[in-house]
């Protein structure tokens, strides 16, 4: 029971804060013009959102920080070396997208996003956090061992393992970023993958912090709420790569802690979906000179068919939702 009013504590207390921070931030980025420049190669439906403020992660990466805060001098959580690591990892993702995303912004090319920060500047940062990441996890204890729990299966990896954190967390971003193309679709799927990650983070009592853990997935969940208030279609803001990066970060971080990174592929089976499209797509054109789908990544392929933007993020939410259903079977049951 005190499990259950935990849980919905942190998801209120986040709601309400991203909530009370939209009305505050959105006015703000308006004011000072940071816009989105939509690319005129997407469904033209899409140039109604031309000049909708982007850097809209900040409304859900803040509530959930000062929240934490607020538990924190209230003595409802302790720190731990894992909280450490997740809210490292969040907010300097966090940070490298806001980077990306002012770049474009101030340079007025947010089209093919060259002007912002190059590929080599974004990985040699992200190797940075993956080695803060792995050291830290390394120090208190951590394996290096990669788990498939479902067959009790361990791999030691030694120090191939930060390799491995490296590669979940780009991956992760990545897909994230990538599924970020419509109203609503990103915040959402991430909040059903947060609550089935918060469910199993619960279930780990042999993870020194588990409870902060789960605490930290629920509150985002309720800064996502209050971040889709106002990113729902028609959407008053867009997260931009300060909140997609935040959050893919995140998910990847939480997957490792709790040694789930093979449930990350199941819970986040729509990012994994958005990713693979993407991929074919770009290999197709470049080595076959061909179109496997009318565009990419998914979601755009079926705005091409016809369909309604928000019965496309319907039908991507409920996949979402069944596969985190799923994910939470395998987790923590099986």
């Amino acid at each position: 029971m005190l499990i259950l009013a935990k849980t919905t504590l942190a998801i209120m207390l986040g709601f309400v804060i991203s909530v009370i921070a939209g009305f505050v931030i959105i006015p703000i980025l308006k004011k000072i013009n940071f816009s989105q420049k939509i690319n005129k190669l997407i469904n033209v439906r899409h140039q109604e959102k031309q000049g909708t403020p982007t850097l809209g992660g900040l409304i859900f990466i803040i509530p959930s920080i000062i929240a934490l805060i607020m538990l924190y001098i209230k003595g409802s959580i302790t720190i731990s070396h894992n909280l450490v690591i997740i809210v490292f990892v969040f907010l300097s993702y966090g940070a490298l997208g806001f980077l990306d995303d002012y770049l474009k912004l101030k340079r007025k090319n947010s089209i093919s996003g060259s002007e912002g920060l190059k590929s080599w500047q974004k990985f040699v940062l992200q190797v940075v956090i993956a080695v803060v990441f792995y050291f830290i996890y390394r120090s208190y204890g951590g394996t290096g061992d990669l788990t498939l729990s479902l067959f009790d299966w361990n791999f030691p990896m030694g120090w191939a393992y930060g390799l491995f954190i490296l590669l979940v967390l780009v991956a992760t971003s990545n897909a994230v970023n990538i599924t970020d193309g419509l109203d609503g679709l990103a915040a959402g799927l991430s909040m059903f993958a947060f609550a089935a990650f918060g469910l199993i983070a619960w279930n780990t009592t042999w993870l020194d912090g588990y409870q902060e853990l789960a605490i930290f997935c629920f509150l985002l969940i309720g800064s996502l709420g209050g971040f889709l208030v106002f990113n729902a279609h028609p959407a008053k803001v867009f997260m931009g790569d300060t909140g997609s990066l935040a959050l893919g970060g995140a998910l990847a971080t939480v997957a490792v802690l709790t040694r789930h990174e093979f449930s990350l592929i199941l819970i986040g089976g729509v990012f994994v979906i958005e990713t693979l499209t993407s991929l074919i797509q770009i290999i197709a054109i470049r080595k076959f000179k061909k179109k496997v789908f009318l565009k990419a990544p998914l979601h755009h392929h079926f705005e091409e068919l016809g369909w309604v933007e928000t019965d496309i993020v319907r039908l991507f939410w409920s996949a979402g939702f069944i596969l985190a259903m799923f994910g939470i079977i395998y987790g923590v049951w099986l």
